[in-house]
């Protein structure tokens, strides 16, 4: 295995964590992953696709992991109905992966860990079995958390992808 991503910014919870403590963990774990898969890159790269038959790039991804943050904190889990979103509209649902070259790297990024300071306030203020104010249908705080985890993973592994067409690097 290679130590690309061994960074002390980055480290899996205590197998002995209680549940919550857990799944905060996991989602801060590979919160940083996607972070240290996109640093040390200029802006090309990660704006670059290097997959012919996918919008995905680096930035893209953690633009729509910003949409993604919000979605579920703000819209599912506290129930707020304004249509408000960073990147995406009815006439570009695709904006976040799309139209990465309305801003830098660096700003969407800063966007990024605001939205995740923000979603760890909001999702602080619910207990695990607490359910949801928005959405479809109701559903807990414990849902939400694992969706984001299983998200962020999922994504992880197109960065790791994308990073090792970009320059070869690789890691877990």
């Amino acid at each position: 295995m290679s130590n690309d991503l061994i960074d002390p910014r980055r480290s899996e919870p205590a197998p002995s964590a209680n549940e919550r403590e857990m799944l905060e963990g996991w989602l801060n774990y590979h919160r940083m992953t996607l972070l240290l898969k996109c640093e040390g890159l200029d802006e090309a790269r990660l704006n670059a696709r290097p997959i012919p038959t996918s919008s995905l790039s680096l930035h893209g991804l953690v633009r729509h992991l910003t949409e993604v943050e919000f979605y579920w904190t703000s819209t599912v889990l506290h129930g707020v109905t304004a249509a408000m979103s960073y990147y995406c509209s009815d006439s570009s649902p695709d904006a976040d992966f799309d139209d990465i070259t309305t801003s830098s790297f660096a700003h969407d990024c800063d966007v990024w860990e605001e939205e995740q300071r923000r979603s760890d306030e909001l999702m602080s203020a619910f207990t695990l079995d607490q359910l949801s104010i928005g959405g479809d249908e109701p559903v807990s705080l414990r849902w939400i958390l694992t969706h984001l985890v299983e998200e962020y993973a999922r994504h992880n592994g197109h960065a790791d992808l994308i990073r090792e067409l970009l320059d070869g690097s690789v890691g877990c």
